[in-house]
């Protein structure tokens, strides 16, 4: 019998405030009472194919490349890109290797995310 993934989980400064950018680009709502402590999108109203995500609060800032981050794929990458920029996402390095093209972006506290051509 193995585990199951519950959750993609952030340590952040603001738990409301990234887990509201997380919900505009996943284009869902913050789970209800939400707070800069502790904030849920996808817990409330699960929606499947959709990942539930959770935000901490935490006291240190991010200090190193994630090791773990989102792949987001995109039919217009484009097009895509510039609605996550729009959010409040930063554009990182582009990248197209093995037939395959994606741009890593940060989110608005630094972790870093993959938006990749569909």
């Amino acid at each position: 019998m193995g585990s199951t993934v519950f959750a993609v989980t952030f340590d952040c400064a603001n738990a409301a405030e990234l887990a509201g950018f997380w919900a505009r680009v996943t284009d869902r709502e913050v789970d209800a009472d939400g707070s800069a402590a502790f904030a849920s999108v996808g817990i409330a109203a699960e929606q499947p194919g959709l990942p539930r995500m959770m935000f901490f609060a935490v006291p240190e800032g991010k200090s190193a490349k994630n090791r773990v981050h989102l792949d987001l794929v995109a039919a217009d990458l484009e097009a895509e890109l510039a609605r996550l920029v729009s959010l409040g996402a930063t554009k990182g390095a582009e990248f197209d290797e093995g037939g395959a093209r994606w741009i890593t972006l940060a989110d608005p506290e630094g972790n870093e995310f993959d938006l990749v051509a569909a």
